[in-house]
């Protein structure tokens, strides 16, 4: 069964876009410069903000539009099988710790909606890490058990609230889902009442470290900062070479209304199975919901991944399958970092760095993660002890835990920045790339071309290589995005950047395209 007509996109960008704020210009100067207006981003702004600094955050694009405008806005302690991962890797305490620091991200994002009165659809809901093979419930009592021995309430049950039978889940209480579009325009809201600036479609090219800091923008501006915060999701500046310890991951999303005499399914589901399924419901209009299904994880940029478009195709066929009626009427796609010993990198940006921070590897669970991380760094920033300060520093290193997986992303890395170079996979000519397509071609003495022909049959070259460190970029056409695979670098089809770690564009080879 296929997605009928054209699809809109992230159901939580079509919020009003509020306000607006100015981009950088000429040079300003603060307490605390903070770059990324995402969750972690906006959050750390805003409670760096209420302890007194003076804070500018500036935002590539627009704030609350990026990843965070494109998850599945689920916030909760439970987290897949996190728990006996993290208890193998790192033990008992750090399984508490993280709990702890969790649930505390959870309690912090529905005490500031009512406290500040922001209007996102905030509702409790109980999260569960469901299966539906025998084989696998085994997996999740053990989840449930290192999950109860870290300190949550959780606990193994046989059934959940789906429309179709499980084998067995885990199941915690008193999580939250909510609107983080909404939220996320609150905090803004309340970063400027506390003096904070917000600089959009300013992205910052440049950190010099020193006392102070030194921030430039693509465009040649300023900001002079005793501390800065790198919030962008992947680190657009990695000084600790945690490029080589982040793995980027794409997963689509599918949504539509649920019909009147459906009933929502009561709860937020997660299934590692069929390559991740995850399930909620969000309010829509007056009276109806709309059910909002994720899965399909796949490395941005793969070659020799089935791409995109199959991914979204696959996971509409497996909603209409569980779900009676259902329509997709909205599409698009996240992504993620995984760390390689499953927890987050929040802390100073490298060993030496005495005031660059860095928030990152949240792997799917960024809305948790970034205000645990806002609570951190604010702790860090401001040098109040945090308990969890340990178990997020970026300088930590386990060799057994992450040595394993390391040497894969090396490897991978390695494959792409080689492989990829070699004829194979690629169109002959620009005759060969349909409207709507894209491939890249050996250039003339240039080096390898990223081609797109747009719907017009007009042609788009840019340079195939991936500005951030050289790996070949390629086409992404159900999001029409030039997609790199080494790290996960996104790009449109006239070069300009989507998606981080790269800073720069792709260089272009046509003043105004061509046609063809």
């Amino acid at each position: 069964m296929t997605v009928s007509g054209q699809p809109g996109g992230s159901l939580w960008t079509e919020h009003d876009p509020g306000p607006g704020y100015p981009s950088l210009r000429g040079a300003i100067r603060v307490d605390v410069a903070v770059i990324g207006g995402g969750m972690a981003g906006l959050c750390t702004a805003r409670e760096l903000a209420r302890s007194g600094r003076t804070v500018a955050l500036l935002e590539a694009d627009r704030i609350a539009y990026g990843v965070s405008g494109h998850t599945t806005a689920k916030v909760s302690a439970l987290q897949g099988s996190a728990y006996s991962r993290i208890r193998k890797t790192r033990g008992d305490d750090a399984a508490r710790q993280y709990a702890e620091s969790q649930q505390d991200a959870v309690a912090h994002v529905r005490q500031l909606a009512g406290e500040l009165g922001i209007d996102c659809d905030l509702e409790p809901a109980a999260a569960y890490t469901y299966a539906t093979d025998p084989q696998h419930c085994e997996e999740l009592r053990r989840e449930a058990d290192a999950a109860q021995a870290a300190g949550l309430d959780a606990r193994y049950v046989e059934e959940a609230p789906l429309p179709f039978p499980v084998s067995g889940a885990v199941r915690l209480d008193d999580q939250v889902q909510f609107h983080p579009r909404k939220f996320l325009l609150g905090i803004a809201a309340d970063l400027i009442r506390n003096g904070g600036k917000i600089l959009e479609r300013t992205r910052v090219t440049d950190l010099s470290e020193g006392s102070p800091c030194r921030l430039t923008s693509s465009a040649g501006h300023t900001v002079e900062a005793t501390d800065v915060v790198v919030a962008t999701h992947y680190p657009v500046f990695d000084r600790g070479l945690l490029f080589t310890r982040l793995e980027p991951k794409r997963e689509v999303v599918v949504a539509g209304p649920l019909p009147p005499e459906g009933l929502a399914p009561e709860g937020m589901f997660l299934t590692e199975e069929n390559n991740t399924r995850s399930i909620r419901s969000a309010p829509h209009d007056e009276h109806g919901r709309m059910l909002i299904i994720t899965g399909e994880k796949f490395t941005p940029g793969d070659p020799k991944d089935r791409g995109a478009a199959w991914h979204f195709q696959v996971l509409t066929d497996w909603a209409h399958h569980h779900f009676a009626d259902f329509a997709v009427t909205h599409r698009w796609a996240t992504q993620d970092t995984f760390s390689t010993d499953h927890v987050p990198f929040v802390g100073r940006l490298h060993p030496r760095a005495d005031h660059a921070y860095v928030a990152t590897g949240f792997a799917g669970w960024g809305l948790s993660g970034g205000m645990m991380a806002a609570r951190l760094l604010t702790s860090l920033v401001t040098n109040s002890p945090s308990p969890w300060a340990d178990l997020y520093d970026p300088a930590r290193f386990h060799p057994l835990a992450e040595g394993t997986s390391m040497l894969r992303l090396g490897a991978k890395t390695a494959r792409h920045l080689v492989a990829d170079r070699l004829p194979g996979g690629r169109a002959d000519s620009v005759d060969d790339i349909a409207p709507g397509q894209g491939a890249v071609i050996r250039g003339d003495g240039e080096g390898p071309q990223a081609v797109h022909r747009d719907t017009s049959g007009t042609l788009h070259r840019v340079s195939a290589r991936c500005t951030h460190l050289g790996c070949i970029v390629h086409f992404n056409e159900a999001e029409a995005a030039w997609e790199c695979p080494c790290h996960g670098s996104r790009f449109d089809m006239n070069g300009s950047v989507l998606q981080g770690p790269a800073v720069h564009p792709l260089e272009s080879y046509d003043e105004e395209g061509e046609g063809g």
